[in-house]
């Protein structure tokens, strides 16, 4: 019998740990890990490197990208571990296209928690208040019946440990039910 493969959405506001968590994920489910941020064209790059935040015809290219890795791994069955912001629900239903059983962990955390961060991160384009403040009224948070929450307050170790241990009582779950 094969392992179950997932494809794994972790989100959440620019400074939450979107990299550091899923490659985390990534490393102890054996799954391969993809920085979204590694697949924004050069303008996206230059844009937000300005202090000035995308909008939703420049993220659609790059959201539709992703789509592509998450449907190149759900043909292959393997799984894989993409972090992107995925703010609002037209951008997770663009990345569902890819797999419309798309796992995703979203990583809350307060204004002031990621303004801390972000000020303290170093060699990333994504920089200045203006920029997080945009992300934030962006964000669509996800319901429970489409992610699993965690709180950026806790460790990384204790974020992935009670994901992936909550993940395969969700795998199977029908639209619309909760995942817990």
């Amino acid at each position: 019998m094969n392992p179950a493969s997932y494809r794994i959405l972790v989100m959440g506001a620019s400074g939450c740990g979107k990299s550091l968590i899923g490659k985390q994920v990534a490393s102890s489910l054996g799954a391969v890990f993809i920085d979204g941020d590694d697949y924004h064209p050069p303008a996206n790059v230059a844009k937000m490197a300005s202090g000035t935040p995308l909008n939703d015809d420049d993220r659609q290219g790059w959201l539709e990208t992703l789509a592509g890795l998450f449907a190149k791994y759900r043909q292959q069955d393997k799984t894989v571990i993409i972090a992107c912001s995925g703010l609002k629900w037209r951008y997770r239903d663009c990345l569902r296209k890819g797999d419309p059983a798309l796992k995703i962990l979203f990583l809350e955390g307060s204004r002031d928690l990621l303004r801390e961060r972000l000020e303290t991160r170093e060699g990333h384009f994504f920089k200045g208040e203006n920029m997080l403040a945009s992300q934030l009224a962006d964000l669509e948070s996800p319901g429970d019946d489409e992610a699993f929450t965690v709180s950026i307050e806790l460790s990384p170790e204790e974020i992935v440990s009670r994901f992936t241990d909550t993940l395969g009582s969700f795998s199977n779950r029908a639209p619309g039910t909760p995942l817990l």
